[in-house]
């Protein structure tokens, strides 16, 4: 498994919080110290959590799960959107819809009306539109592409989400937790850690931060990939030689029933 480095930390900023006046109580375990009006997370008990994240999202993917990663904040969303596309995993970073957990069976209608659009312009349906029709279509598809494209192939709910700013995506852990989904989340010093049940404490403002932290968190995920696909490929040969074996029993018995 990946394992988190102090100083690697330590020199993307990850340990920088917020103001003090603008803190959460609940973030105290996690503060090391406050210097210039600002809080100074404790590192050590940074990599200590993001290694038990890290271990986690090994396991939930090694099992063939689905993560479904969220952030919309600006320093966020690019970041998020090139690791989760590196790993075939789905991902929001713009506007969240509304239901998209709790209503789910709604915004897969959504993403199947997206692709018989698709299907539409494949079989020259389209085409009998008349020009009017083909710019209305035209602007639902776009519309739906920029918010639901990256979960396109999302056929039922995530095992778990992964998000940049609890503050931000408010939502989004809440229909989780309706649901029973544990959220992984990077939580500044302004958020409250009780809301998600695996805190990785941290500077959640700074492409810098984030993506120190997410490469940390892909390479464990790719770890768990690679293990699904070796017990993937592992129990396929395993199948091959029981097959292999039963004919060559049954080979092997076919004369003597022939002679009987």
């Amino acid at each position: 498994m990946a394992k988190a480095n102090v100083k690697d930390l330590l020199e993307a900023g990850v340990h920088f919080g917020h103001m003090t006046r603008k803190w959460n109580p609940n973030m105290a375990p996690y503060i090391f110290m406050e210097k210039n009006g600002i809080h100074i997370v404790d590192l050590h008990k940074t990599a200590v959590k993001l290694d038990e994240a890290c271990s986690a999202l090994e396991k939930i993917t090694s099992a063939g799960k689905k993560v479904l990663f969220v952030a919309t904040k600006k320093q966020a969303k690019e970041v998020v959107a090139k690791y989760a596309a590196e790993l075939n995993m789905p991902y929001i970073t713009e506007r969240w819809p509304g239901g998209m957990l709790t209503n789910f069976v709604t915004i897969r209608k959504a993403v199947k009306k997206m692709n018989h659009i698709d299907k539409m312009k494949k079989d020259g349906t389209f085409e009998t539109l008349s020009k009017k029709e083909r710019l209305q279509v035209d602007r639902q598809r776009a519309n739906l592409e920029k918010n639901l494209g990256s979960i396109s192939d999302m056929v039922r709910l995530p095992s778990a989400l992964f998000v940049v700013d609890i503050m931000k995506e408010h939502i989004a852990v809440t229909e989780a937790k309706k649901l029973g989904i544990p959220v992984f989340a990077i939580v500044d010093t302004n958020s409250d850690p009780r809301k998600v049940e695996y805190v990785i404490p941290g500077n959640d403002d700074a492409s810098k931060s984030i993506d120190m932290i997410l490469s940390v968190v892909s390479d464990s995920i790719k770890e768990g990939l690679s293990q699904r696909k070796a017990d993937k490929e592992k129990s396929k040969e395993e199948g091959e030689k029981v097959s292999a074996d039963a004919d060559a029993d049954f080979t092997s018995e076919t004369p003597a029933t022939a002679a009987e």
